[in-house]
């Protein structure tokens, strides 16, 4: 039985400047599936994205999703793509990517995309919260980030998220390229954006650490938590989370969720201990 791909709509331009098709997955002219394919909103047309991927049912655990996943590389490198890119989530079935580690069991899509030479490059967390903010421990406060520390903290802010996307393959122009966007996007009111909390942690009265925390519709979004290097390995960034969690909790939220890029140890050995569970994978693949 041969498996290929065939065009369920023409190629589309779309007003963000991308380009993307849908195609049925077909065994001998059988529809078994569907593949979304298309270009990169912020890193440009050389990189693609797998914007979903599901194969039916009666379909799955024969190899369907291998050959999509192979055809689609095939038909974007036709695009003149140099990568390709798919979020992954952590446990779904089916062959699926495209809606999302640390010690997270491996679903059938994040075997397939490892399997294909796909590597992680940040995932996303979440944890249910309850009804009681969390203490911070004795010494420990949070305040509000003045408008004075908001400048400097915010030009290292999106420094430091350039260097995290570099040092995970990123070519440079597209890691600033995101990094302008995402914080236009995010801050267009720069410390005053909206449902947006910035806040200081000090212990014993002197700043030790920042929090930038998002407090969107369902949940909380922890966007940057930092402890000054000087800081560093006291117990700070615990103090920090428990800040973000107790705000998230104060302003009615019940579950809070954050990224981590991997290759960052200390972050995810404190998420796993404050029982973050992983939800979904951020993967890409150099096209030869």
């Amino acid at each position: 039985m041969t498996t290929t791909l065939r065009p369920a709509e023409p190629l589309q331009q779309n007003p963000d400047g991308t380009r993307s098709r849908r195609y049925r997955v077909c065994v001998n002219s059988r529809p078994v599936g569907r593949i979304h394919i298309g270009t990169h909103p912020v890193f440009g047309e050389a990189v693609a994205r797998i914007m979903s991927l599901r194969i039916d049912e009666p379909d799955r655990g024969r190899g369907r999703g291998t050959v999509a996943a192979l055809a689609a590389e095939e038909i974007v490198r036709g695009w003149g793509c140099r990568r390709i890119e798919a979020t992954v989530p952590a446990e779904a079935e089916g062959a699926e990517a495209g809606a999302a580690g640390s010690g997270a069991p491996a679903g059938p899509a994040l075997r397939l995309a490892t399997a294909l030479g796909y590597v992680v490059r940040n995932y996303a967390m979440e944890k249910a919260l309850g009804d009681v903010p969390p203490a911070l421990p004795e010494g420990s406060r949070g305040r509000p980030m003045t408008d004075a520390e908001f400048g400097p903290w915010s030009a290292r802010s999106e420094a430091e998220y350039v260097r995290d996307w570099i040092e995970r393959g990123v070519p440079e122009t597209e890691a600033r390229a995101k990094a302008a966007k995402d914080h236009a996007d995010l801050l267009p009111d720069g410390r005053a954006s909206r449902n947006m909390l910035f806040s200081v942690l000090e212990h014993e009265d002197t700043p030790v650490g920042t929090l930038w925390l998002a407090l969107r519709t369902e949940q909380a979004y922890v966007f940057d938590v930092e402890v000054d290097a000087a800081h560093r390995g006291r117990g700070h960034g615990r103090s920090l989370m428990l800040l973000a969690e107790a705000q998230a909790i104060a302003a009615g939220r019940r579950a809070i969720g954050l990224n981590v890029f991997t290759g960052n140890t200390p972050a995810e050995r404190l998420y796993a201990s404050l029982s973050y569970g992983t939800t979904r994978y951020a993967m890409y693949k150099h096209l030869l």
